[in-house]
């Protein structure tokens, strides 16, 4: 593999303003050592034992789990995951209330950073398509948290939010998260191209995430979904001709195959380690 540029990174350009949708792209690469995505697939980083403020609740609100943790201003972990189950209807309501058993898992923290699993504008939802109708149409989400909590938070799109967790910086890069559905960030040198929703765009007689999202798995068989995962990633090259892809979400940990080139699994805690940079403009 080509070896990464050692330039800086400004991570405050990474930020991108909440009037834009916010989604993720893959990118599969070998982490830098000292990158948060640097653990290994599914493995928890180390928390810090000298932590620097603000301490920012990092928050990855999911189908089938709502995850937190707690990071540094360096986006470090001073905290071990801690993870309660989606309520069994995930309305509004239910989400908030089960954010609410998750919040008393956690210590003290100073801001909050949501990634969830849809379209964000101006900290509001629109579209939770593994959720609830009720999140469509503009739920406030950011409102809400800060008016329950007393507390800053800024909300983005999961997949987005994990793509910070992942990225180096440096050329095209893509990350697909494989989980409940399907999730994908784009960066170009470190800048995320918000909007792109690839998880439900046709592919074959669907789209991908109804082949690679849990329905998918369950459907077709981990054997049989791995095979339509490499297909995938054969003609999203072809379209967005990459750099570097990350895969990351929680069944990646079904993946049987080797990674191509420029090609790397990601730990499934990048969806928790990107939320610090989305206060990257306040340093």
């Amino acid at each position: 593999m080509a070896a990464l540029s050692e330039r800086p990174v400004d991570f405050r350009a990474l930020l991108v303003p909440q009037t834009q949708p916010q989604r993720l792209q893959f990118v599969l690469m070998t982490p830098k050592a000292d990158h948060p995505s640097a653990a290994a697939s599914g493995d928890s980083p180390s928390p810090s034992s000298h932590p620097q403020g603000p301490i920012t609740m990092t928050i990855d609100i999911g189908g089938s789990g709502l995850k937190a943790m707690l990071l540094d201003a360096k986006g470090k972990p001073v905290s071990e995951r801690q993870r309660v189950v989606t309520p069994e209807v995930p309305t509004p309501e239910a989400v908030l209330d089960g954010l609410d058993e998750l919040r008393k898992l956690m210590g003290r923290f100073d801001r909050v950073s949501v990634g969830f699993p849809g379209v964000i504008k101006h900290g509001c939802t629109f579209g939770a398509f593994n959720l609830h109708p009720l999140w469509v149409g503009g739920f406030p989400l950011q409102a809400e948290l800060e008016k329950r909590w007393k507390k800053p938070v800024r909300v983005g799109n999961d997949a987005d939010v994990a793509g910070y967790g992942a990225i180096q910086g440096d050329g095209v890069e893509l990350v697909l998260t494989l989980g409940t559905g399907l999730g994908s960030a784009l960066f170009t040198n470190g800048h995320l191209c918000p909007g792109l929703e690839l998880g439900h765009h046709p592919w074959r007689k669907r789209t991908y995430e109804d082949y690679l999202g849990r329905r998918g798995l369950d459907k077709y068989g981990k054997e049989r979904w791995n095979e339509l995962v490499q297909e995938a990633i054969v003609e999203i090259e072809k379209l967005f001709n990459w750099d570097y892809l990350y895969l990351g979400g929680g069944n990646t940990k079904k993946i049987t195959f080797k990674p191509g080139k420029n090609t790397s699994i990601v730990s499934n805690e990048t969806g928790l380690l990107g939320g610090v940079y989305l206060w990257r403009d306040q340093g």
